[in-house]
Parts: structure tokens; sequence; C-alpha cells
């Protein structure tokens, strides 16, 4: 291994994780014939093949997957020389890479546009995806920092808390279940608009059901709030939701959230790193600042619409 080179190993690890020499050119923008050479001179150096196809995909042999340990191990270790070098030159300059469940990017590209401002060298950089998209990214240091509610449980994490994140039950603005407190039995017949399996706020909706003995009525199942409301609005049926996401259409009546008992469920905002990475300065600034500051870009939501009565 002493004459490989960080191209030779970087085009192995991006063929495995493509799956192709084709995805792996685009990941590192070289042509395809670049990576197939890099791979092959590896494979020439060391003796042993790297690369074994499984159908239309390449997959590591034995040997590859040593490899693969190792250039993890590398990769690491240059991220971490990279931390103590920009430690050196302060909050002058440097990148973060930010991660981001699809639910707050209601109020956190508006919290780091505070802190551009404050910090205008530092390059931010978002990532927005489910909550088991933002965990394989924290795991595989794709992203330095992560904002998300519910933490990963198979993977030791560091969490600042930034707030409070209630969640409710939204409904058309005319919906006959309005205007009166309900047991959550009285929406059992209900068909709800569903974020997909996998997010955070699908696994809180279905444990809110199951502590109520109510098993869900779904009829549809969709990977974005804003096609979730506007199906609501469409009078498609209701949905359980972050209240961070509803303030506008809620302020417009557009929206209501029935006051059913139990809600909201109020679980936090984190900010979320892995505990074995160290942050680079621009990232323990953010961190910090999330912490201070990041309440005050929560939406302010009204979160049960309760009609007058004579």
């Amino acid at each position: 291994m002493r004459n490989a080179t960080l191209k030779q190993l970087r085009a192995v690890a991006a063929v495995v994780e493509t799956g192709s020499v084709t995805g792996a050119a685009r990941k590192l923008n070289v042509t395809p014939p670049a990576v197939t050479m890099q791979v092959q001179q590896l494979e020439e150096h060391l003796g042993l093949p790297l690369l074994d196809r499984a159908g239309d995909r390449f997959q590591p042999s034995a040997a590859g997957r040593e490899v693969l340990a190792a250039i993890a191990r590398i990769e690491q270790a240059m991220a971490d020389c990279g931390a103590a070098l920009d430690a050196m030159k302060g909050l002058k300059s440097g990148r973060v890479s930010v991660g981001l469940v699809s639910t707050a990017k209601y109020f956190v590209p508006a919290a780091l546009g505070s802190f551009t401002r404050a910090h205008p060298g530092i390059d931010v950089v978002l990532t927005v995806g489910n909550r088991e998209e933002i965990i394989a990214g924290l795991r595989g240091d794709n992203i330095d920092v992560a904002i998300m509610g519910r933490t990963p449980l198979d993977m030791e994490v560091d969490k600042t808390l930034i707030g409070d994140h209630p969640h409710v039950i939204i409904a058309p603005a005319d919906h006959p279940l309005l205007g009166r407190r309900l047991p959550p039995s009285a929406l059992a017949t209900s068909t709800f608009m569903s974020r997909e399996p996998g997010s955070g706020t699908r696994g809180l909706m279905e444990r809110f059901f199951e502590e109520n003995g109510i098993a869900p009525r779904i009829g549809m199942e969709i990977g974005s709030n804003e096609t979730i409301k506007q199906a609501v609005m469409a009078g498609l049926g209701l949905a359980f939701i972050s209240g961070h996401t509803i303030a506008a259409e809620v302020a417009d009546g557009r929206l209501a959230a029935l006051d059913v008992e139990g809600l909201p469920v109020v679980r936090q905002w984190f900010v979320v790193k892995r505990t074995a990475k160290r942050l680079t300065p621009p990232a323990a600034a953010l961190t910090e600042f999330l912490s201070r500051r990041g309440p005050e870009f929560l939406p302010s939501t009204p979160y049960v619409h309760v009609e007058a009565t004579a």
C-alpha cells in the first residue's frame, strides 16, 4: 500500500459507493476511463482484485473490503488534519456542511442567513433529506452537523438543544371537526395524508396513534410537507404534521389545527454531531449560534383553532 495514491483509493471507494464506473466518474468529476485506470493500477500494485461484479453493480472483494477500511481511516485522518489547520486560521474563512431533515427547512435557512451575515467568510453547504438520509450523511462524515429531532440510536452522537418542536393534526379550514375538543378516537375513521416510512414525523404519528389504540387509515404516503398541506387543503384527508410547517397557511385561513386531546406532541430540535468527529471552528461556531439564537427563528404558530360560541 506504500505506493498507492489517494486518487486510486478514492476511485475504488467511489466505484463501490455508486456501484458503477460511470457513477464513480460523475462523483469524482473525471472520465470513466480515468476511473478504470486508477482501479487497475491499484489492483496491479497490490496483486489482488479489489472489485467483483454482482449483476450490473460492482461490490468489494475480500481484499477490497480491507482497502475500503483503510480509505475510511485515511479520509478521517485528513479531515482531522483539516480541522486542526482551520482552528489555526480562526473564523475568517472555512466551510461547514449542514444536513437538515426536510421539516427543518422552515426555520434553518433564516438562521443560517443570520449566521453567514455575521461570518461572511464562512461557506455553508446545505443538504436536505429525510431522517434516514441525514443520519447516513452523519455516519459517512458527508455532513458536519445535522438539524433534526429524533437523534440516531445506533451511533454515538452529541446533541445541542435548539428549542421545542410541536406536532399537530391539520384539517381544511371548513372541516366539521373544528371548534370542539376531540378525543383521539374521534379520528379513527379519518383518512390521513402521511409522510413516508423512515421520516421522523411518520414515526411520531405512528407512536401517537398506537398509544391511543388507533390504526390510522393512510390515504397517501407523500414525501413532501408542502404536498401534504396541499392535499389537506384539497379535502383529501387530515395530516399529522410539524406545527412549524403550517404557520403561513393557518395565518391565511387555509388550514387549521384540530383541538385533539394529547396534542400538540412536543419534541425538540437539536444540532447533532458524531461524538468521534472533531468539529472545525466554523462548525463549532454554528452549533453555538443555533443553540443560543436558534429559538428566535422557530415559527410562532397558533396550534388550535377554536371557533367562538354564542
